[in-house]
């Protein structure tokens, strides 16, 4: 597959002859460079990385004689296997038939090399890789079924479908539209009364009010946010080995990502305020407002990344750098569309990423992920608690003290009502002798005060023991004791946000690690974006200070280069994303890796089309979901038409609507819809998850998994019975109840089941009719109807 993706077909079908840096060089960059030309001590001395000094050879003599391959040394050492010499490293046939060829033909370059290579060289044809190059504004093409196209969309599918003869497939039924356009706005199939309302407005417009009704719905940022979620890894826990530490406050990322596509936040500030909303806060981290808070909250995307580092681990220095080797990862693959991460202990082998790069753009993160001076989770949360609310926590703690106090008062006087009668109780002779061993501390005490008390346990009255002797007495004071505790459960919550923060006046000096190993840290590295896109395009730099700021400013940088208009990445990567969301799969099917070992896009320049109309709406992802779901493309019935199905088996073209499998959310959502017992509570801390003592997964019930019974926390309405869930599912979505089919299935299985109730262990919860309707439930949720999207 790599091979197949680096190379082009043998110069034996084209009369173009190979060259070094088109052909050949990717190759050795793969598989030989990080030997022979990326170090410090380059193996063998020969360095590979041009073609010269491959003729001046190295220890072994000359590498490569222009003309013979037979006798280039280079050529004989991979071709013999002795080259690389990892263990199945090794080039394939077809690369091995390619470097042959380029040397038999005169090991030809396409243009004349450079004196020399101070630091890592990017060749043309590296920065000439489409996604390196500038987003353009491409008129859409002109099509012959122009009463086909509804949208500029259709214009670039089109063309390319006539092209090939071929053209859309029949618009689909409105219902087949209402349950797409539902499921893929708000991951819930519609309702009986909203299926009724939609196909009963005949008004014109009417799936464009559907459209802009659902973009409304609070069900939409959950949809969506969850998609955001899913790449940014969010997680309730931090997964970094078995004792899986729970993060109590992450829920509120996932919140302001939910409210964040529900108001449509711009997504270029969508991405500043995740990348900086620290950097961007005004008040005080001890007196946040609402707003600050909400922008604090946002960071959670850069604490996503699994961290162990608040228990016991191996090796904390390692720990640490995983956990921003891991946030590099989720910044760079879900909005650059790079793996970046490749970098991390040698050049990408096969994007134009150095080393250098990646810890340039790590030194963006360093101030607040520095690995020297690090901060557990525990002590990256910042409290919410403001000066209004330490004012009346203040207030009421002062209450509860005077309670506190009053109730030492008291619990002072019954215990030493309670000596006295104890002591009257004795000998009169020794009553003195008792009172003086109970004052006396116990340190200080007498062998006979120590065998005075013992001899006399009733003299050793305390807190712990007056109930023993005076239960009024010591109910009174549990009474006061309750009384404090249920006042001081008035004060107001502290809660905490979980968020990256960096300290000002941080900066620290960040280094190239040799092979990824932070304990070998070489040259120094300023922070920058990737040095390919700065060669192709002009972007924002990112200083290693900003002048000004009491921080360095530099994720703040480093967001607004992402989400300039002259950024190649960012506006085509979320374009993609939504697309995918919509179409199953995206313009580029892989969509958080746009390099050389990605997928082409299938129609490059919709891609541009539709980056450029995000960035021109304001970065509006609603406008864009308007667009789209606006097409006919989007409209198309999944039934194509069999010759494009043939010739377009994996629907590139778009020539039919994708057949598509719910997501098990999806799956899960719409059965407690329909059972009536979907809770539509937005926002707040997650429900457990756990797993019960066989095994099985349960949700809301804690303390399963430990063995013993635990708290129960309501998921949603009231329990329907399946009777109920049988008329929902087959009045709107398979309307089989009225079918005879249904009918019969219901009388053949409440007979089964009849049959097979003894008196014995007859239940009468569980009926024949019951069982046969859940039997009749179960299969209607388990049909394609139910599971797919058409």
């Amino acid at each position: 597959m790599v091979c197949a993706l680096l190379v082009r077909p043998s110069s034996a079908t084209s009369a173009e002859p190979l060259v070094f840096e088109r052909d050949v060089r990717p190759l050795l960059k793969t598989h030989c460079f990080h030997c022979h030309g990326e170090e410090p001590e380059v193996q063998g001395s020969l360095d590979v990385r041009l073609v010269r000094w491959m003729e001046s050879g190295g220890d072994s003599g000359t590498a490569v004689v222009k003309g013979s391959a037979e006798e280039s040394l280079l050529y004989q050492r991979i071709r013999d296997g002795e080259m690389p010499p990892d263990e199945g490293k090794q080039l394939s046939h077809d690369e091995i038939a390619i470097i042959r060829q380029w040397i038999d033909e005169g090991a030809q370059t396409a243009r004349p090399e450079p004196e020399s290579i101070d630091g890592p060289l990017i060749t043309e044809e590296e920065r000439s890789y489409w996604a390196f190059l500038p987003i353009e504004r491409i008129d859409p093409p002109s099509v012959e079924a122009a009463d086909r196209a509804r949208t500029p969309i259709d214009s670039f599918l089109l063309s390319r479908l006539e092209e090939q003869g071929f053209s859309y497939a029949e618009e689909a039924s409105r219902l087949a539209l209402l349950r797409r356009a539902s499921i893929d706005l708000t991951g819930l199939p519609p309702t009986l009364e909203e299926a009724q309302q939609f196909l009963a407005d005949e008004v014109p417009g009417a799936y464009e009010r559907l459209v802009d009704r659902l973009l409304s719905s609070p069900a939409y940022g959950e949809r969506w946010g969850r998609h955001w979620l899913d790449v940014a890894g969010y997680a309730d826990s931090e997964g970094y080995n078995s004792a899986d530490a729970v993060r109590n406050h992450a829920f509120r990322y996932r919140d302001y990502v939910i409210r964040a596509f529900n108001a449509d936040k711009p997504f270029d500030q969508f991405i500043l305020e995740q990348l900086a909303g620290d950097e961007l806060v005004t008040s005080p981290l001890n007196n946040l407002t609402p707003e600050d808070a909400e922008l604090l909250a946002a960071t959670g995307f850069l604490r996503m990344a699994p961290d162990g580092t608040g228990g016991a681990v191996d090796d904390a220095a390692v720990a640490r750098n995983e956990v921003i080797a891991e946030t590099i990862k989720i910044v760079s693959t879900s909005l650059m569309g790079m793996t970046v991460g490749c970098a991390q202990c040698h050049d990408h082998r096969y994007d134009p990423i150095p080393q250098a790069d990646y810890y340039a753009l790590r030194a963006v993160f360093d101030p607040a992920l520095d690995w020297k001076q690090w901060k557990s989770p525990r002590q990256r949360l910042v409290s919410m608690y403001t000066d209004a609310d330490r004012e009346v926590a203040a207030e009421i703690e002062a209450e509860a003290r005077k309670i506190d106090a009053e109730r030492k008062k008291k619990q002072d006087e019954y215990i030493a009502a309670t000596f006295e009668r104890e002591v009257k109780k004795l000998p009169e002779e020794i009553q003195d002798a008792a009172r003086e061993a109970r004052e006396t501390p116990a340190k200080e005490r007498t062998a006979d005060q120590k065998k005075l008390l013992k001899k006399y346990p009733s003299l050793n009255v305390s807190a712990g023991s007056l109930y023993l002797y005076d239960r009024k007495a010591a109910d009174k004071l549990k009474a006061m004791a309750a009384k404090a505790k249920e006042l001081r459960e008035t004060k107001p919550k502290e809660e905490f946000i979980r968020a990256l923060v960096e300290p000002p006046g941080a900066s620290p000096v960040s280094f190239v690690f040799f092979r990824g190993d932070h304990e070998q840290p070489h040259e120094e590295v300023a922070p920058r974006g990737l040095t390919v896109l700065d060669l192709n395009v002009e972007l924002p730099s990112i200083p290693a200070k900003v002048e000004g700021e009491e921080t360095t400013g530099r994720r703040t940088a480093l967001a607004k280069r992402l989400t300039d208009p002259n950024h190649p990445l960012t506006a085509r990567v979320i374009a993609n994303r939504i697309w995918m969301h919509h179409f199953g799969r995206g313009l580029v099917a892989t969509p958080g890796d746009f390099g050389v070992l990605g997928a082409r896009p299938t129609h490059p320049q919709l891609l541009d089309w539709l980056a450029r109309e995000l960035i021109e709406s304001g970065w509006s992802v609603k406008h864009l979901h308007r667009m789209i779901m606006m097409s006919a493309a989007y409209r198309q019935s999944t039934r194509g038409d069999e010759a494009l199905v043939r010739a377009d088996p994996d629907n590139e073209l778009c020539g039919r609507a994708p057949l598509r499998r719910l997501e098990a959310e999806v799956v899960r959502d719409a059965t407690l819809l329909l059972t009536g017992t979907l809770n539509r509570e937005l926002y707040g801390p997650p429900v457990p998850v756990m797993a019960d003592r066989v095994g099985r997964w349960v949700l809301g019930i804690e303390n399963l998994n430990a063995g013993r019974p635990g708290k129960e926390i309501a998921l949603g309405g009231g329990r329907s019975t399946g009777e109920a869930l049988m008329l929902m599912n087959s009045d709107f979505v398979l309307e089989s109840s009225t079918t005879a089919s249904a009918v019969q299935f219901l009388i053949d299985q409440q007979e089964i089941f009849a049959s097979q109730i003894t008196s014995a262990g007859k239940d009468d919860k569980a009926t024949p009719e019951l069982q046969a309707l859940a039997s009749l439930c179960h299969m209607l949720l388990s049909s394609n109807e139910f599971l797919y999207v058409e």
